[in-house]
């Protein structure tokens, strides 16, 4: 349920009648590192355009960017005095922050994230852009309403598609009329057209009925007392209500690159925290005094990413296996963002079974590839996973499908936990970036350690991290 591209009775607001895309070039300088690519000056030229509105470009085509840029004009013309912009936790460090200072560094910025004391001392800082979570808006939900916000960013909006929730009643209790709004995801109403209700509703409310059973009805045909199917007319409806929007798919932006790597930050949970500290400590005595070799550096940093990833193996043989919510609440969004079907490398072989559990739990079709698996199995899963609509995910241990296998079915990677080869880790990335692939391609990183943050660092950097391995693990205990 993807609404077109479209302008269509747009509220020209800061070109008024020079709306044009050569006018807005004059008016403003696109600042910092980095040169917009067209499709991204004509999504910033909406933003202006359009007081509240939908981004519905798809991931990895660069959207944060054109609101850096978009909100950093209507700072600069005085319509807007300060920024909030409400994402995941993944990606207000990864993304927003590093993004702020790489498109906008003229600009302040502050993350407020903590307990409510902090967030509402950063909030009072008075910063051009606070960038918060959901569930940290309610938290410090009057520092808000008295922090001068005349503009919302909503990344990742489907979080408020549910208008019953108490999320989405305290981002609506925010909005003034005079309050800017833009909402932006890549995949709206992915799961059902009844999602689209609590997204029109804060966008576009006179677009819906005041309740959201009525919607409901207008989009579904209830079967069975617990069995709804969308009615014929439904994409044209959830089209109509979500409007104004803008939508650029990767395979439009013909000047974007072939493949694209994002960051996604994952939170440890309180248990990994404290595993991962009593081992990183421990190895810091161990090598007190003592030549670091490359196969104790192998073996600690080995151990310092199985407990990253969700499972360690202990000097028994046994398993301890953690809790990965966190990890896999971010897995999970970069699944419903991902247009075509999705890899996910996991290098451990334990969390594979537990990853692919709670994948299957959550209806989502997924199949394994690993050691384990015969060569004839593996055959027949990568023929359904590239002719059939099933399987939608395939979890992976790298060096089982690393070489020679085409699964251009796929436009997504995601790496739950970083290799140590850097031949594995491009060969792995190349099973969807081959001969027969007809979208553009990203690799999502997830990072929750300092150790998998180097790991990446070099693996990004093109460097064999067995080469580097005695001084990068010095460098994570130091």
């Amino acid at each position: 349920m993807y609404p077109r591209k479209t302008t269509k009775n747009a509220d020209f607001i800061c070109c008024n009648k020079e709306n044009t895309l050569e006018v807005l070039q004059q008016k403003y300088t696109f600042s910092g590192k980095h040169k917009p690519f067209k499709h991204q000056r004509k999504t910033a030229l909406f933003f202006t355009q359009h007081k509240k509105s939908f981004c519905f470009n798809e991931q990895g085509t660069g959207k944060t960017a054109s609101a850096i840029w978009a909100s950093d004009f209507l700072i600069q013309q005085g319509k807007v005095n300060r920024v909030l912009v409400i994402c995941p936790l993944s990606i207000m460090d990864s993304a927003w922050r590093n993004d702020l200072f790489d498109f906008a560094p003229h600009r302040t910025v502050a993350v407020a994230h903590g307990e409510a004391k902090k967030r509402k001392a950063i909030i009072e800082q008075n910063t051009d852009y606070v960038i918060i979570n959901y569930d940290g808006v309610e938290i410090v939900s009057d520092s808000i309403k008295d922090g001068g916000f005349d503009l919302v960013i909503v990344d990742e909006a489907t979080h408020y598609k549910n208008a019953q929730t108490r999320r989405w009643k305290t981002l609506n209790k925010l909005l003034r009329d005079n309050t800017w709004l833009w909402m932006m995801t890549g995949t709206p109403a992915a799961q059902s057209p009844v999602d689209a209700y609590g997204l029109a509703k804060l966008v576009n409310p006179t677009a819906v009925p005041r309740f959201g059973g009525t919607f409901r009805d207008m989009v579904m045909t209830k079967i069975t007392n617990f069995k709804w199917i969308p009615k014929a007319n439904a994409t044209n409806t959830v089209f109509k209500v979500l409007q104004p929007a803008i939508r650029f798919t990767k395979d439009e932006c013909l000047d974007l690159p072939s493949m694209t790597y994002v960051k996604r930050a994952v939170e440890l949970t309180r248990q990994q925290k404290k595993y991962y500290e009593q081992l990183k400590r421990r190895l810091v005595l161990e090598i007190t005094g003592e030549q670091v070799t490359a196969v104790n550096a192998a073996v600690g940093m080995n151990k310092l990413l199985q407990i990253s990833s969700g499972a360690v193996y202990t000097d028994d043989g046994e398993t301890l296996e953690f809790d990965i919510k966190h990890r896999y609440k971010v897995l999970k969004e970069v699944i419903d963002e991902s247009s075509q079907k999705v890899l996910v490398f996991v290098p451990f072989k334990h969390v594979i079974n537990i990853l692919t559990d709670r994948l299957r739990k959550d209806g989502i079709s997924t199949e394994i590839i690993q050691g384990s698996v015969s060569a004839s199995a593996r055959t027949n899963i990568f023929k359904q996973f590239q002719e059939a609509s099933s399987p939608r995910v395939l979890v992976i241990q790298p060096a089982s499908a690393a070489h020679g296998v085409t699964l251009t079915a796929a436009n997504t990677v995601v790496w739950w936990s970083p290799v140590g080869s850097l031949e594995t880790y491009a060969q792995a990335n190349a099973r969807v970036h081959r001969s027969g692939q007809k979208h553009k391609c990203t690799v999502v990183q997830l990072q929750g350690s300092d150790v998998e943050k180097h790991v990446y660092r070099l693996l990004d950097s093109r460097i064999n991290i067995h080469t580097k391995i005695t001084d990068l693990y010095k460098e994570i205990l130091d």
